[in-house]
């Protein structure tokens, strides 16, 4: 038999390889804790926005398809900006049913247009008028993450007709036109008439580039408007609105997942690989799924 050739000879073996492991100086532990904290934090916002994120959102409209469904069966939807007790309807709240034929797509709108409302559907700018009715009503929709169900609304032409159903009845619109940024404004809307005007990002998907608005009449005269009590909302709420009120959030998760870490990296050489895996994996994956979930309120509304 032929004798080991010297490569072979020379070449560690695994247990030689975690032997060596446990030889690491404090530093060296320290950042393999680092570069373990910052992997977590990639493979976590990767798996939000391209996974975790359309769960929800798909979990979060079944529950509002089903709550919309009921209060427009007993007559008590939102028909403006506040509720029948007088308080402002809460954001997140399912106030209209969207349903464009051409895109396939069928979506409850809620209320409001900040990061989180997004992640439950479509969303509707609060100081604006509810579908339906005389005025101009927008919507907001995210392009790619959390279902992305305006990710194809740049297919839309004029003359193509959608429906929106709110607690003031069905209403039918036909689309006048798309327009960017630069582009011109569509005509004013005479004083009885209705429009919707559904936002949402352009560019590659996860990177936008601007705000594709597309603008549509209501097809015959619109239910009168109710007085708007909310004339304005927050930066948050607005196109491309980001949410930082709840800063302190991700940074005392972010600060427990680098003390888990260290943690982690000091009980692989104390307790031993498996136990170290078994203890740590699932603390670390829990915490990389929170702090994901907090990270995309940082981005785009409209992503």
């Amino acid at each position: 038999m032929a004798a080991p050739a010297p490569a072979e000879l020379a070449r560690p073996s695994l247990r030689d390889r975690w032997a060596g492991l446990e030889e690491l100086g404090p530093t060296a532990y320290l950042a393999r804790a680092a570069l373990a904290t910052l992997a977590v934090l990639a493979l976590s916002l990767v798996l939000q926005l391209a996974l975790v994120s359309r769960l929800q959102y798909w979990a979060a409209q079944t529950g509002a398809f089903n709550q919309l469904r009921k209060e427009l069966a007993h007559g008590v939807a939102p028909t403006g900006q506040v509720t029948r007790s007088g308080r402002l309807v809460p954001l997140g709240a399912p106030v209209a049913l969207l349903t464009i034929p051409e895109l396939g797509l069928r979506a409850v709108v809620v209320q409001g247009t900040s990061p989180e409302a997004l992640a439950s559907g479509p969303g509707h700018l609060r100081d604006t008028v509810l579908p339906g009715q005389a005025g101009t009503s927008v919507i907001f929709g995210r392009a790619t993450a959390y279902g992305g169900p305006f990710g194809q609304l740049h297919r839309l032409r004029p003359g193509d007709r959608f429906t929106i159903t709110t607690g003031v009845g069905t209403a039918t619109f036909s689309v006048i036109d798309l327009r960017r940024a630069g582009d011109p404004l569509p005509p004013a809307l005479t004083s009885d008439g209705g429009r919707v005007t559904l936002l949402t990002a352009t560019g590659p998907p996860l990177i936008p580039g601007g705000v594709l608005r597309v603008d549509a009449d209501m097809v015959g005269a619109a239910h009168p408007a109710p007085p708007l009590l909310l004339t304005s909302v927050p930066g948050s709420q607005l196109a491309m609105g980001t949410d930082t009120s709840n800063l302190w959030i991700p940074v005392l998760l972010l600060e427990a997942l680098i003390a888990a870490s260290i943690i982690g990296v000091v009980a692989w050489r104390t307790w031993g690989h498996a136990k170290t895996w078994v203890v740590f994996a699932p603390v670390v994956l829990l915490l990389g799924y929170f702090l994901g979930g907090q990270f995309t309120r940082f981005l785009p509304n409209l992503l």
